[in-house]
């Protein structure tokens, strides 16, 4: 969460047990990645919330380092290719499959870029108001603004490609999300973007939810079938 320490635990708490209930879900070796995004959602939310704790707390200034890294880490460098790769996983259609590790390719590059960056440029965490600001020191701003568009394009064009039923929904509530961010929060961009990204988890346990019954329901369907053959 973006708006205090306190409200990102809350969240980490919050997001994290859905996760757990989201686990629970899957019925397919295949999910599980995608069944995990809430759960790394919810280990995001404690990190930052520890690095709101820190900044206001000069005391432990010692890990401020360490929490911004891992926070930036899950912010720009995971997401990515979490995204394409748990969908891709998934995808049964072999035509869709090929555009998804195109988009895991493209994924790939921009969390490499992003490494580079926490690797050649200091970044320095700031609570501005309600938010913590990630000041990027020195960074190239032309290959940044490229990154981040593909960013937004690996993060949220699997779910429209993908033949998963439901996961449309997750792209559209995630590309509203985005706009909104983009429109209102701009200099607060990681933070904010990951608060909202992260209420959408609740989709992702909705939509194993729904995959679950009906696998069961096809499952009872098939064995009916057979008993009435075997009679």
């Amino acid at each position: 969460m973006c708006f205090s320490a306190g409200a990102s635990f809350v969240g980490g708490v919050v997001i994290t047990a859905i996760g757990v209930a989201t686990i629970v879900k899957v019925h397919k070796p295949s999910q599980i990645i995608f069944a995990s995004i809430p759960l790394f959602f919810g280990f995001q939310q404690f990190v930052e919330g520890f690095l709101w704790y820190i900044l206001q707390h000069p005391e432990y200034a010692e890990y401020q380092s360490t929490f911004t890294l891992a926070f930036m880490i899950m912010a720009q460098v995971f997401w990515p290719m979490m995204i394409p790769l748990a969908v891709l996983f998934m995808e049964t259609n072999r035509k869709k499959k090929k555009y998804l590790w195109i988009l895991l390719g493209a994924g790939l590059s921009v969390s490499f870029f992003y490494i580079y960056c926490l690797i050649s440029y200091r970044v320095i965490p700031e609570i501005s108001g309600y938010h913590i600001y990630y000041n990027v020191q020195d960074n190239p701003k032309v290959l940044s603004i490229i990154a981040f568009g593909l960013y937004l394009i690996t993060s949220i064009t699997p779910l429209f490609v993908s033949s998963i039923k439901r996961t449309h929904l997750l792209g559209i509530l995630m590309s509203v999300s985005c706009l909104i961010t983009i429109i209102f929060f701009t200099q607060y961009l990681t933070s904010v973007w990951c608060f909202f990204a992260a209420l959408i988890s609740a989709v992702i346990f909705w939509i194993l939810t729904v995959s679950k019954r009906k696998y069961k329901i096809d499952k009872l369907n098939y064995s009916a079938h057979r008993f009435d053959i075997n009679l």
